[in-house]
């Protein structure tokens, strides 16, 4: 029994030691330019993945921006808007974007390569990354109300500093 417990506790010490890290995948800014995702590591990130189609992912980043004033009073992190529409629908997605760009980063991933790599499968679906780089937190889904769960992991791993 011994051997058991001393065998899941250090595979739990080998999953928590290894969190996810923000994949190096270059995706297309709000204005036109290749980056990587790396590139934004720095600060603590939100970062929201999007539909055009998607009424829920809408009004999750509508009420996100709506507060985003009080919450970076009190803390300093960015929010990052990775709209994952396709080719067909990039345009309408750009256009949509224009009216949070100035408050969060917008990305669009139109081959679904950062989709996939942080392994999103619905929309929405939302992380907290730290200022290392590592996903802290992952929400997939939206009703009112869960955006409060976003901030509180930010301003928990603010503090840590």
């Amino acid at each position: 029994m011994k051997k058991l417990l001393s065998l899941i506790l250090a595979l739990f010490a080998v999953a928590t030691a290894t969190a996810q890290q923000l994949p190096d995948v270059k995706v297309e800014n709000a204005e036109g330019k290749i980056i990587s995702a790396r590139e934004l590591v720095g600060k603590p990130l939100i970062i929201c993945y999007w539909s055009i189609t998607c009424k829920p992912c809408i009004q999750e980043l509508m009420t996100i921006l709506d507060q985003i004033e009080d919450w970076k009073a009190e803390a300093d992190f960015e929010v990052v808007a990775v709209s994952v529409d396709d080719a067909r629908l990039k345009a309408t997605a750009k256009a949509k974007a224009k009216a949070f760009s100035n408050d969060f980063i917008c990305l669009f991933d139109s081959n679904q390569d950062l989709k996939r790599a942080m392994n999103v499968s619905l929309t929405p679906q939302s992380f907290v990354v730290d200022s290392k780089g590592n996903i802290v937190y992952s929400h997939t889904g939206y009703t009112p109300g869960s955006e409060q769960e976003l901030i509180d992991k930010v301003i928990a791993i603010s503090k840590k500093k």
